[in-house]
């Protein structure tokens, strides 16, 4: 679909691209320049992420450093060798101009504050590197907070809320996905700016520990952030069709989140919904919305709006 726009807030394509030795432009996975040639306008949150096993540097001691840089340096090169079609961006004004100009626009974010080593005095490098969101944690905990599968009782230290606000203070969102619920709420609670979920789902339609309570969701309208839609088929649940994924959407929407719910498809990262194998499948969603009924400015603002605006409020 030519005329698609496309924003979508989480993918692991950048750890796949330095595991696998592909890159960027043509690859096996999800994501690639080729697949998403055929959008009109294309925005990307590319996460960093690692975890032992993954990139060959274990979590501890230097080495978090070491694995940050490998994989900084693997987006960079990536976007380097392909600057003809894609562009690093930092604001909602660089990704409109970049998208004018028919190249897709890369923000760089991190996934689980340990591979900064939950350092509040490294954000300001990372802020220069040009990350744009942070995940508290991964699926573990660390010095910041719980996590939704580790100390899901366990809040914001100390160090977690020194960490948040020096995040605020230089303009990088605050992503809750991952983080405990009394994470959460610790974040929502001292919040100034937008809060991003960047790949989570509604709890009340699928009982998992990573998806969304009701009251969680309508904090997140509140504060005006975004929730990204995650096509994890263990998130999604049930059948791994376009139905249920839409009954998450749709119970977003009954909270009153039009305006506050995007794509986070959490490509290259796990086993999505068979009905969206890679991200340049995602116009047999649009469609589906537009065939039962949604107005198509409720889903040009899911498949694109809502994460600029926030994009341009962080």
């Amino acid at each position: 679909m030519d005329c698609l726009c496309v924003f979508d807030a989480h993918c692991d394509t950048i750890s796949r691209c330095w595991r696998e030795y592909e890159g960027l432009d043509h690859n096996t996975g999800m994501i690639s320049l080729e697949r998403t040639a055929g959008f009109k306008r294309y925005c990307q949150f590319f996460a960093l992420w690692t975890a032992d096993g993954y990139t060959g540097y274990p979590l501890g001691g230097d080495s978090v450093e070491r694995a940050y840089c490998a994989l900084l340096r693997c987006f960079k090169d990536q976007i380097a060798r392909n600057r003809n079609k894609i562009v690093q961006c930092r604001t909602a004004r660089e990704a409109e101009q970049a998208n004018r100009q028919g190249r897709a626009a890369a923000f760089l974010t991190v996934e689980g504050g340990e591979l900064l080593g939950c350092d509040p005095a490294r954000l300001e490098q990372t802020a220069a590197d040009g990350v744009v969101a942070i995940n508290l944690t991964w699926n573990h905990a660390n010095a910041l907070s719980g996590s939704s599968l580790e100390e899901p009782e366990r809040g914001l230290s100390p160090l977690g809320r020194q960490f948040m606000a020096k995040m605020e203070a230089l303009h990088i969102l605050v992503d809750v996905s991952h983080l405990s619920e009394a994470g959460f709420w610790d974040v929502a609670g001292l919040a100034k700016r937008p809060i991003l979920a960047s790949h989570s789902n509604a709890k009340s339609v699928w009982n998992h520990i990573r998806n969304l309570t009701d009251g969680q969701i309508t904090a997140i309208i509140e504060n005006q952030g975004v929730i990204g839609l995650n096509f994890y088929r263990d998130f999604v649940g049930g059948s791994q069709d376009l139905d249920m994924l839409r009954a998450h959407l749709d119970r977003i929407l009954e909270l009153g989140g039009a305006a506050n719910v995007g794509l986070g498809g959490d490509w290259d990262g796990c086993d999505v919904i068979d009905a969206l194998p890679s991200i340049d499948k995602l116009s047999r969603l649009y469609e589906h919305l537009l065939c039962h009924g949604y107005n198509e400015t409720v889903v040009r603002d899911l498949f694109y709006n809502n994460l600029m605006r926030v994009v341009s409020q962080r």
